[in-house]
C-alpha cells in the first residue's frame, strides 16, 4: 500500500477554523427548496471523503455502493495480514543478525585457539613434570581447550538458528510482499471504481431525483393538541435560537455559537482521515489528535455565552423550575454575584496566559517584543510578513510538545476572547432580571 506522509500547515488548520465555519453558516442560510432533492456537488463531496466505502452510492440510494465495502475489506485485512508478516519479518531477521554476527565473532576465535593448541602442547611438553612452568602450561593449555569447545557449541547453536531462521524470514518476506500487492490491487480497484463513479454521478443524480420525484415527499405534521403539550412541559423546547436575541449581546452570543458549532464536522472529517491513514495506508497522523481536542478546547471556551443565552448549560430545575419569572429573576440576580466572580477570574487569568503564551521567543522576536512592551502595536504590524505566516520555521510564542509543534497562543487567546463573551452575555442576563423584577412579571 502506498503510504501517506501528509502533515497540516499550521495556517491551513488555523485558516480552516475560520474559512469552514463561514461558508456552513452563508450555506445554512440559502433559501431552501420546496421539495429537496439530491445534489451534484454534494454527491462529489461524499465521493471525496467516503468513497472508499461506496457512502456516494448509498447517498445517491445505488445498492452498487454494497460493492465497495468487501473490496474495502478486504483492504482492511490485507494490511492486518502485511503488519503480521513484517512483524515476523523483524523477529525472524533480528534472530539471523544475531547469529550472523555470533558466527563473525566466533570463527575467527575458533581459528586462533585451535592454531595455538600446537603451540602450547609443545610449550608443555619441553618443561619439567610436576614443575610450576609446566602446571602454568597445563592451565593454558586446558583453557584454549575450553575456549575451543565454547566457540564450537556457540558456532553450532548459531549455524542451528540460522537454518531456522532463514527460511522464516524468507517466507516473512513472500507473505508481506504477497498481502501488501493484494492490499493494494484492492485500493487500486476502488480508485477505479471510484473514478468511474466521478463520470457517472451527474446521471445517478439525476436518476435518483427522478425516483424521488415519484416516490413523493412525505411530511411529517404535529397536531395542536400534541404541541400544545409539548410546550406546557418545556417552554423552550421550541424555541428558535434567534428568539433569544433581546439585544446586540444576545446577537453576538448567537453568531459565535453558531460559528464554532461547525468545528464538530471539522472533527468527523479529520478523524474520517485519520482512521483511513492509520487503518488503510498504515501511516497514522501526528496532528488530527492534537489539532482536534485543541480545537474543542477553544470550542467548549467559545460555546459558553451561547450555552448561557439559550440556557442549555447543565442544571438541576427541582426548585427553579416551577418559580414564576419574577423570582427566577431574583434567584438569577443572586447567583449571578458567583458567575461574575468565575467569569471574571477567567477573563483575567486567561488574559495573563494569552500574554504569557506570546512572550516565549521561539522564531518571531517581534511579536514577543510587543508582548513584553518593547515595541507599540502599530510597529509589531508593520513588521509583519507573508512568510510569517506561512514559512513552517517560524513559530509565534509558545508551542506543543509533541512532533507537530503547532503554536498554542491562538489557543489561548480563545480563553480571554471567550472570557469577554462569557462577561458581556452575563451583563445582558443581569439586565433583563433587573427589568423582569422592576416590572413585576
Amino acid at each position: 500500500m502506498p503510504n501517506l506522509d501528509f502533515t497540516l500547515p499550521h495556517w491551513a488548520y488555523w485558516l480552516g477554523l475560520i474559512l469552514f465555519p463561514v461558508a456552513a453558516m452563508i450555506l445554512a442560510r440559502r433559501t431552501r427548496p420546496e421539495r429537496p432533492g439530491y445534489s451534484v456537488p454534494l454527491g462529489y463531496l461524499i465521493l471525496i471523503t467516503g468513497g472508499i466505502l461506496g457512502l456516494h452510492r448509498l447517498y445517491l440510494k445505488s445498492l452498487v455502493g454494497l460493492i465497495y465495502i468487501p473490496i474495502f475489506l478486504c483492504i482492511l485485512f490485507g494490511n492486518a495480514q502485511q503488519r503480521d508478516a513484517r512483524a515476523a519479518l523483524s523477529d525472524a531477521t533480528n534472530h539471523v543478525s544475531i547469529a550472523e554476527r555470533t558466527l563473525a565473532r566466533e570463527r575467527p576465535r575458533l581459528e586462533s585457539a585451535e592454531q595455538s593448541i600446537v603451540g602450547l602442547t609443545a610449550d608443555l611438553a619441553a618443561e619439567e613434570p610436576d614443575s610450576f612452568a609446566a602446571k602454568s602450561a597445563k592451565r593454558r593449555l586446558e583453557r584454549a581447550e575450553a575456549a575451543i569447545a565454547t566457540s564450537r557449541e556457540r558456532i553450532a547453536a548459531a549455524e542451528q538458528e540460522l537454518s531456522r531462521a532463514r527460511p522464516i524470514m524468507q517466507q516473512a518476506q513472500q507473505n508481506r510482499a504477497y498481502w501488501s500487492a493484494f492490499a493494494r490491487y484492492a485500493f487500486f480497484l476502488i480508485l477505479a471504481l471510484m473514478a468511474l463513479d466521478a463520470v457517472l454521478i451527474p446521471r445517478m443524480v439525476r436518476r435518483a431525483n427522478e425516483l424521488a420525484a415519484l416516490e413523493g415527499h412525505e411530511e411529517i405534521l404535529i397536531d395542536e393538541e400534541t404541541a400544545r403539550r409539548a410546550a406546557k412541559i418545556d417552554p423552550d423546547a421550541r424555541r428558535a435560537d434567534h428568539e433569544w436575541a433581546e439585544n446586540w449581546i444576545d446577537r453576538l452570543s448567537l453568531v459565535a455559537g453558531e460559528f464554532v458549532s461547525y468545528w464538530a464536522v471539522i472533527a468527523v472529517l479529520v478523524y474520517y482521515y485519520e482512521v483511513i491513514s492509520r487503518y488503510v495506508f498504515n501511516s497514522p497522523t501526528s496532528w488530527a489528535h492534537e489539532s482536534m481536542y485543541l480545537m474543542f478546547g477553544m470550542q467548549y471556551l467559545i460555546s459558553g455565552a451561547y450555552a448561557m443565552l439559550t440556557e442549555n448549560h447543565v442544571r438541576v430545575d427541582i426548585f427553579y423550575g416551577p418559580m414564576s419569572p419574577r423570582r427566577k429573576a431574583w434567584v438569577d440576580l443572586f447567583t449571578s454575584i458567583f458567575f461574575f466572580i468565575f467569569a471574571g477570574t477567567l477573563l483575567v487569568t486567561s488574559y495573563i496566559f494569552a500574554l504569557d503564551a506570546i512572550t516565549v521567543p521561539s522564531g518571531n522576536s517581534i511579536i514577543s517584543d510587543w508582548a513584553r512592551g518593547r515595541v507599540g502595536f502599530g510597529e509589531m504590524l508593520s513588521g509583519l510578513s507573508l512568510s510569517d505566516w506561512t514559512d513552517p520555521a517560524i513559530r509565534w510564542g509558545e508551542i506543543s510538545f509533541n512532533e507537530w509543534e503547532v503554536p498554542l497562543w491562538p489557543m489561548k487567546w480563545m480563553m480571554f476572547v471567550g472570557g469577554v463573551l462569557l462577561v458581556l452575555q452575563g451583563v445582558s442576563k443581569l439586565s433583563k432580571d433587573v427589568r423582569t423584577i422592576a416590572r413585576g412579571a
